[in-house]
């Protein structure tokens, strides 16, 4: 199983000094890809402004949106970011797309949160159809695509449209569950071999609360199981590596393990930890 690291581009205040040296450190780690996530009413940095940074400061290292908030952009906006940060990157870019659950970005964004999921099966369809004939570029070969979300409908456009799925974190157990009908979506298509299948989690070493309080912020729309969320904040070398070894077991390809405070010293615990 693969291990990458998150950048800290939804932690509030996070600045272009230390998301660029946080790029050049996973780089020089053990770290097999960048991942960011994706949410327009926070104090944020956009995502594919994010990797595109990073991209530019790094060689070796994948990047990917995990995931990007697909109908919140026109199918045409979601190519053309995905395909600009795939040519700056040299062809390390994956793009993992979901419909996302918070009601205001959707607002802000002009979007009808109603027909979310059949806006984002438009652009999983553009993506693999009318795009090679649209003119939008820069385009070189299709994006490697992953597509999250729990319900029947999702799994069902990630195994018609998508080289994988993307899991929304939680325990090894509950990744397990989700992989499984991954699979077997995948198989109701005939599709060949078997989905990627990505995991993610969250850790913060040095001030664990600060970690879990930034937690319960960002998940603040959940109501009470933000408290959930945040308790599965990984805050020792011991607990990232258990956390690893659940998710190996349960049949994951590519942990990303996402930082909750913008430190570096973290990212360099976190290195030492999963080497």
């Amino acid at each position: 199983m693969k291990v990458g690291v998150g950048l800290p581009n939804t932690i509030p205040g996070i600045s272009g000094e230390v998301l660029v040296e946080w790029a050049r450190r996973a780089e020089a780690g053990p770290f097999s890809t960048l991942g960011v996530l994706d949410r327009l009413v926070y104090d944020s940095v956009e995502p594919f402004a994010a990797l595109s940074a990073a991209a530019a400061v790094t060689s070796r290292i994948g990047v990917a949106t995990n995931i990007a908030i697909g109908p919140l952009r026109s199918p045409a906006m979601l190519a053309k970011q995905a395909l600009s940060v795939d040519a700056l990157s040299d062809g390390r870019f994956t793009l993992g797309v979901g419909v996302g659950a918070r009601r205001d970005d959707y607002v802000a964004a002009g979007a009808n949160h109603k027909a979310r999921g059949a806006r984002l099966s438009e652009q999983l369809a553009y993506l693999r159809g009318q795009l090679d004939t649209s003119g939008v570029g820069p385009y070189r070969t299709p994006v490697r695509l992953l597509v999250g979300g729990s319900s029947g409908a999702a799994l069902a456009r990630m195994a018609r449209y998508a080289d994988g799925y993307a899991h929304g974190g939680g325990p090894p157990r509950a990744f397990g569950s989700a992989a499984n009908r991954a699979r077997a979506a995948w198989r109701d298509l005939e599709r060949p071999g078997e989905p990627q299948l990505w995991g993610q989690g969250y850790f913060a070493f040095g001030d664990p609360d600060r970690g879990c309080d930034y937690l319960k912020d960002y998940y603040a729309f959940t109501g009470p199981f933000a408290e959930k969320i945040a308790a599965g904040n990984l805050t020792s070398a011991r607990a990232v590596r258990d956390f690893v070894r659940g998710y190996e077991a349960e049949g994951c390809d590519e942990l990303i393990l996402y930082p909750t405070v913008a430190s570096l010293d973290d990212l360099d615990r976190l290195a030492e930890a999963v080497s």
